[in-house]
C-alpha cells in the first residue's frame, strides 16, 4: 500500500512519540493545536467522508496504527498459535496493564484488563460482600450493568436498592451532589454512579461524591464508559474504589477489552466472577493484585496487547488535548443544534458535561431522525435520549457543521 508521505512522517511521529509536546493542562486554549494538525489527526482514521462516525458513546473507529497492530498479532498467531510462539503475549498483557495504569494515574496491580464495561461493572456487582438489607443507592441514569443488575442481585440476596434522580438542567455540581448526598442512609453500603451519563450527557462530580460516601464507609463504584479516551482522568485524585470502561468508544482501542480498576486496599474484599486455569489450583495463591478479575479462559491476545498501542497513540496527542478538543466540538456542536431550534438534554457547561452531546426529540421520531441524518447527511448518530451526538478527535468543524445542518433539515 502506498502510503502519503506526510502521513507516514505523522505514523513515525506517533512510533518516537514526538508528536504533541508536553500536555497542556492549566494552559490557555490558545495554546492547542491549529486544524492542521486535528486533520492529520483525521486522516489516520480509515472511514470515509460520505460516512462520518459521531457516536462515540457506543462505539468508535480506531486509528491505523492500533488497528494494524490487531492484525498483525492475530496474524502472527494464525501463523503459528503453539505455545512457544503466544508465550510473548504474556509480557504483552503486562505492557497494556503497565500503560493503561499509567495514564490513569494508578498502578498495575489496580488494573484488570477484562472484556468491557459491561462484564466489569458485575464483576463488582456480583463481587462485593453484601448481605440482606444492605442498601444500595444508584443514578438512574447509569447503564443497565450498573442499575438494572443491581435489581438481580437484589432479588437474589435481599438487598434494597435506592435510583437517584438528578435535575434535568442542573445549576451545578454542588446541586447534582446534594442529591445523591440526601439519598444515603446508615443502611447505605454502595454508590454506583456513572462519570458521564450516556442517556442525558451529564456529567458528574465523582470526586465530591466520592468524599460524601467515604466519610460514611460507603464503597463508591464508578461506570466510566464514556469518560475513558474522552477525559483526562487521574484515578487517584477522582477517589473512587473502583471504576470500569470499554476500550471500544472513546478510548479508540481494540473491541472486546474493557478496563476494571480496583483500589489496591479493595481488591481483597471483591470475588471474582469467573475463576479459569489461570488462578491456579487452590483457593491461594490466586493472581497478583486485581489480575484476579481477568482468570476469564482464553482471550484475544492480540487486542490485549494492541491496548498499550492504544495508550501510546493517546499519549502523543496528550489526553488534555484530546479533552479540550472534545469539547471543543461538544460545544460548537450543542451551540449549532440550539441555533437550529433543538433543546438540549444535555448542559451547555463543559464542566457538567462531556462530549456526550443529545438534544431533546420525541422517542417516535428519534430513530426516523438519526436513519435520515446517515443517509441522507452521512452523519452516524444515535437515538439514545434524543439525538445523540458525540464527536471525537477524528471529527472535525466541518462534521460539526454537517451535522447541525442535516438536523435542523430534518427537524422541519
Amino acid at each position: 500500500m502506498n502510503v502519503d508521505p506526510s502521513r507516514r512522517r505523522f505514523l513515525h511521529t506517533l512510533a518516537v512519540g514526538s508528536v504533541v509536546g508536553p500536555a497542556l493542562a492549566g494552559r490557555p486554549a490558545a495554546a492547542q493545536p491549529g486544524e492542521a494538525f486535528w486533520e492529520e489527526v483525521r486522516r489516520q482514521f480509515a472511514f470515509r467522508e460520505e460516512r462520518v462516525p459521531m457516536n462515540a458513546a457506543n462505539l468508535c473507529p480506531s486509528p491505523r496504527a492500533v488497528a494494524e497492530r490487531v492484525r498483525e498479532l492475530t496474524r502472527d498467531i494464525d501463523v503459528d498459535c503453539s505455545f512457544p510462539n503466544r508465550a510473548k503475549f504474556g509480557p504483552l498483557l503486562e505492557a497494556s496493564r503497565e500503560a493503561a495504569a499509567a495514564q490513569l494515574g494508578v498502578a498495575a496491580d489496580e488494573i484488570a484488563l477484562v472484556r468491557n464495561t459491561s462484564e466489569a461493572n458485575n464483576v463488582v456487582n456480583a463481587g462485593l460482600p453484601l448481605e440482606a438489607g444492605d442498601e444500595v443507592v444508584v443514578w438512574d441514569q447509569n447503564h443497565p450493568t450498573n442499575n438494572v443488575a443491581w435489581d438481580v442481585r437484589a432479588a437474589r440476596h435481599g438487598l434494597t436498592v435506592t435510583r437517584v434522580a438528578t435535575p434535568a438542567a442542573p445549576s451545578g455540581a454542588d446541586e447534582l451532589a446534594g442529591v445523591f448526598e440526601r439519598a444515603l442512609t446508615p443502611r447505605t453500603r454502595v454508590l454506583a454512579l456513572t462519570h458521564v451519563s450516556n442517556v442525558s450527557g451529564v456529567r458528574l462530580p465523582v470526586r465530591e461524591l466520592c468524599d460524601v460516601a467515604h466519610r460514611r464507609g460507603i464503597h463508591v463504584h464508578v461506570d466510566g464508559a464514556q469518560s475513558w479516551g474522552a477525559l483526562d482522568v487521574d484515578l487517584r485524585d477522582l477517589g473512587c474504589d473502583s471504576w470500569t470502561g470499554s476500550a471500544h468508544k472513546w478510548f479508540l482501542g481494540p473491541k472486546e477489552v474493557g478496563l476494571l480498576y480496583v483500589r489496591a486496599d479493595r481488591v481483597a474484599d471483591i470475588w471474582p466472577s469467573i475463576v479459569a486455569p489461570s488462578w491456579g489450583g487452590e483457593v491461594e495463591p490466586r493472581p497478583r493484585g486485581a489480575r484476579k478479575f481477568e482468570s476469564l479462559g482464553q482471550r484475544d491476545d492480540a487486542a490485549l496487547a494492541a491496548v498499550a498501542t492504544t495508550v501510546a497513540f493517546h499519549d502523543r496527542l496528550g489526553m488534555a488535548r484530546v479533552e479540550a478538543r472534545i469539547v471543543e466540538l461538544a460545544t460548537a456542536l450543542k451551540a449549532g443544534l440550539v441555533e437550529a431550534g433543538f433543546e438540549l438534554v444535555t448542559p451547555m457547561a463543559p464542566e457538567l458535561s462531556g462530549g456526550v452531546v443529545i438534544a431533546a426529540c420525541e422517542p417516535d421520531r428519534r430513530g426516523a431522525l438519526v436513519t435520515a441524518l446517515y443517509e441522507r447527511h452521512g452523519i452516524a448518530g444515535a437515538a439514545t435520549g434524543g439525538l445523540r451526538l458525540c464527536p471525537h478527535v477524528y471529527n472535525t468543524p466541518a462534521h460539526v457543521h454537517r451535522a447541525v445542518r442535516g438536523a435542523a433539515a430534518l427537524r422541519v
